[in-house]
């Protein structure tokens, strides 16, 4: 075994993590980055406009990694929402995972392994990599069930940690669900890539296809064609908005009804009308062979945990 190359490769890994933890940490105290790394709490909180240039923010720290260590479960889903704490789970669950079969590994297999065979062993550091792996174990050796116990007992940790973390998420799932204030988003589905039938339209489709399988939870279905179209609405809607607030705010500054007093004012503007590029076709006989494919459907249920268990592609 080769020592130095050993300290070489775990000395490279070390340096990478370093420099991308280090880069990390500058690229997440830039204010161009915060609508990446903070946008949970720029939604909540309002944004300031004025950051003045520090040098602090070219300087890698690390009292981030501390903090991020201390955090509860109640104060990661309050930052980061249920994905993230999920998510954080499932690295403290492999985590877990391998130090069970670390531990396993190193006090049972490995001295199996390393006397395996009769033979005159050297100074640990002069061994090869071999003498420490299964091949080293003579053929017909008695001591071949300590591979078997191994194995059996990192798969039944994994699957007892594995149902336990299923259970606690379960349960920060529904209490999340609940927790939170109603939003017709729980209730509401999307589907997608809806099939063509020739002796069904796409809502007659859609509507047996939930009165099926959900018929319990489902109340009513809303279809949806071009669904460019409708983004395209919800921006030109977004947009006609700000102008308009923006004219408010403009004709709030002045008092004078009259150019005659005072300099002149712009109570009002001619806005754009775009009513045609917002149109929306209802109807699937009027759609071209290559558009009826861009069609979609809202599904409507009774309750949030319904909606949080189907697919958004039509299966």
């Amino acid at each position: 075994m080769d020592i130095g190359a050993l300290l070489t490769s775990a000395g490279i890994n070390i340096a990478i993590c370093v420099v991308l933890l280090s880069l990390y940490s500058i690229l997440r105290k830039q204010p161009s980055n915060v609508s990446v790394y903070f946008m949970r709490r720029l939604i909540s909180e309002p944004i300031k406009h004025s950051d003045p240039f520090r040098f602090e923010r070219l300087v890698p720290s690390a009292s981030w990694i501390v903090r991020a260590w201390q955090a509860t479960n109640e104060e990661i889903l309050a930052a980061g929402g249920v994905d993230a704490l999920v998510f954080l789970r499932i690295v403290v669950f492999s985590i877990r995972v391998f130090i069970i079969a670390a531990m396993i590994c190193v006090f049972l297999l490995l001295p199996v392994n390393y006397y395996g065979q009769e033979m005159q062993h050297k100074q640990i550091h002069s061994e090869s990599l071999e003498v420490f792996t299964i091949g080293n174990v003579k053929e017909g050796s008695k001591w071949f069930w300590t591979h078997c116990l191994a194995l059996y007992v990192i798969s039944c940790s994994a699957c007892v940690l594995l149902h336990f973390e299923y259970k606690n998420i379960t349960k920060m799932r529904l209490a999340h669900i609940t927790g939170s204030p109603v939003n017709p988003s729980h209730f509401t589905v999307l589907v997608r890539s809806i099939p063509c039938s020739q002796n069904h339209s796409y809502s007659k489709s859609v509507e047996d296809f939930f009165s099926t399988y959900y018929p319990a939870s489902y109340v009513s279905h809303q279809m949806v064609y071009r669904a460019g179209r409708v983004d395209k609405l919800m921006k030109d809607a977004e947009k006609m908005y700000r102008m308009l607030k923006t004219i408010e705010s403009q004709t709030k500054k002045s008092y004078m009804p009259c150019c005659l007093c005072g300099k002149s004012t712009h109570s009002f503007e001619a806005l754009n009308n775009d009513a045609e590029s917002v149109e929306i076709k209802t109807s699937s006989d009027e759609l071209q062979p290559s558009q009826r494919e861009k069609v979609e459907n809202f599904g409507s249920l009774l309750s949030s945990f319904s909606s949080g268990n189907k697919e958004s592609y039509w299966m």
